[in-house]
């Protein structure tokens, strides 16, 4: 090998071979159509929700059923979210440590929030939970109603959020595998144990982006809470159902002022998500420096 070709300096090419002008039009087409579907209806909220003045919009906050809806959203999410943390982490635990038969109908079962409508899943809440069904009848004769209830709304946001946490979780446990869990439970530790000092250690930042993206959807969801709620003003009414109807009666700025609560508190999610993957990207940086 001669001197030339040992001083010659290594050509690093770049990652597609489209020339600059295909590459600098693909990039403004999609900064285009971010602007379009994203940014520019974001904007449009606040400034829809500012047109009468900051005063204005807060005022509509401080009535009763907004703050009502602001509370039982909320109280929704609280509730839902870490109920669904629950069943996705039992659920990915389920698919990914034991082998039987049916794994993939299961796997499919889980993602079929996705593909039902929510529209359709209240319904079915509303035909096995409703007044003229046996167990939802039985219910009201007791005194705890499902539907046009919170029960119905929880069960309802559970059902269309459920597939998050379980969809975060199952790639990352598939890819750990089971050799730490089954070097602990032959060291002489317990299920529980295992769970707790192996497992969620090396599942908590997926478990952390599925509980995110679970409260996203908890709070933002109208198909399925419209159907069971009822939108009782003051009760059954959530933010989104509480904004369709001051749209309706053409309060606008009260409802574009709930939109833009609405839209907040998705946006403090996204940050939330963003400072989770930063704060991973750096752990990983570090356990690879070591």
């Amino acid at each position: 090998m001669s001197d030339a070709t040992v001083s010659r300096p290594v050509r690093f090419r770049a990652a597609t071979e489209e020339s600059p002008a295909t590459r600098w039009t693909l990039i403004a087409v999609a900064v285009v159509g971010l602007g379009i579907l994203v940014f520019a209806p974001l904007v449009t909220v606040f400034v829809m929700a500012l047109a009468d003045g900051v005063v204005a919009s807060l005022e509509s906050l401080t009535h009763k059923d907004a703050r009502e809806a602001i509370r039982l959203t909320l109280t929704i999410a609280a509730i839902s979210v870490p109920l669904n943390a629950i069943f996705g982490v039992a659920a990915a635990w389920f698919i990914t440590k034991f082998d039987f038969r049916g794994k993939a109908f299961l796997i499919t079962l889980i993602d079929l929030p996705f593909s039902v409508s929510p529209v359709v899943a209240g319904l079915c809440i509303v035909l096995m939970f409703g007044t003229n069904s046996l167990v939802g009848g039985w219910l009201v004769a007791q005194g705890y109603p499902i539907v046009f209830a919170m029960p119905g709304i929880i069960l309802a946001t559970m059902f269309v959020t459920f597939p998050f946490v379980a969809r975060e979780l199952i790639p990352v446990m598939i890819e750990q595998g089971r050799a730490e869990e089954e070097a602990a439970l032959t060291l002489g530790a317990g299920g529980w144990r295992v769970f707790w000092t192996v497992t969620l250690p090396n599942i908590r930042w997926a478990l952390l982006y599925g509980v995110l993206l679970c409260n996203a959807r908890a709070m933002g969801e109208f198909g399925a809470v419209a159907v069971v709620s009822g939108k009782i003003r003051g009760q059954t009414a959530t933010i989104p159902t509480t904004i369709e109807m001051l749209y309706q009666e053409y309060l606008s700025v009260a409802a574009f002022t709930l939109a833009a609560v609405l839209a907040l508190l998705a946006l403090v999610t996204l940050v939330l998500k963003t400072l989770l993957e930063l704060r991973h990207a750096d752990e990983l940086a570090a356990t690879h420096r070591h």
